[in-house]
């Protein structure tokens, strides 16, 4: 007789939305409240996240093992990959006990997240992974609602892109595209600024900060949000 192969437990990749913990997806909190395990991506020496206050109340009841997963704030792609590479092995150590995970990512998953590399890291050392995403409402589409600004009408063109990209490229972008949403604008925004402003846009454009958080802040005169230190959690729109 052929010993039977153990059972690789599931990896989900939940997406907990942007901040009000009743923008959870249905699914979302199902999957929350069935798994043994969650993996809570932290900065470095912090026991508390967003993303694990956003769960707090949905696992309250079924006490899942929590494991935060350290990830630098830095632009080092070496250091970064190391901690991908530790993160996912940590994550196969439970997969392959056969235990079901969760990742838990805020906004969406596939959308500029931690889960992305994580994923691809884990998928070239075990490609036998099983792995399911569960989408979540994105920081885009919470500042969007709580602005009240479209992000599409019709054959409107959309484009979504980090602030960090090369000037030439944010100009022919913002020429070419009738809404824009910058990502990760808190180290760039004086220069993306100078961009909007030489090309008449500043007033096209809704700055966005932790929505729907108790720390939400939205602001339409950009201009004085020049020269200021900007929270990490935010995104500028930019509706011509």
């Amino acid at each position: 007789m052929t010993e039977e192969k153990s059972r690789i437990g599931r990896l989900y990749g939940v997406g907990v939305g942007p901040g009000d913990p009743e923008l959870l997806t249905l699914k979302a909190a199902r999957i929350l409240g069935e798994v043994p395990v969650i993996f809570v991506p932290q900065k470095a020496n912090e026991s508390d996240s967003l993303a694990k206050a956003i769960i707090r109340d949905v696992v309250s009841k079924s006490k899942p093992e929590i494991v935060g997963l350290v990830f630098p704030m830095s632009r080092d792609n070496e250091l970064l990959a190391k901690h991908w590479h530790e993160a996912a092995e940590t994550i196969w150590q439970y997969l392959s006990a056969g235990k079901d995970c969760a990742f838990v990512n805020l906004g969406d998953p596939l959308i500029y997240g931690t889960f992305i590399h994580v994923l691809e890291t884990l998928k070239k050392s075990y490609p036998e992974v099983d792995v399911e995403v569960i989408p979540g409402v994105s920081s885009i589409n919470a500042a969007a609602a709580r602005g009240l600004v479209p992000l599409a009408v019709d054959d409107d063109r959309v484009a979504i892109i980090s602030s960090s990209c090369e000037d030439k490229f944010i100009r022919e972008v913002l020429e070419n595209f009738d809404t824009v949403v910058f990502m990760k604008v808190n180290m760039t925004f004086d220069r993306v600024f100078d961009i909007l402003e030489d090309l008449g846009l500043t007033e096209k454009c809704l700055y966005a900060r932790r929505c729907t958080t108790e720390d939400e802040e939205i602001v339409r005169g950009i201009s004085n949000l020049k020269g200021q230190k900007l929270d990490y959690f935010s995104l500028l729109i930019v509706r011509k």
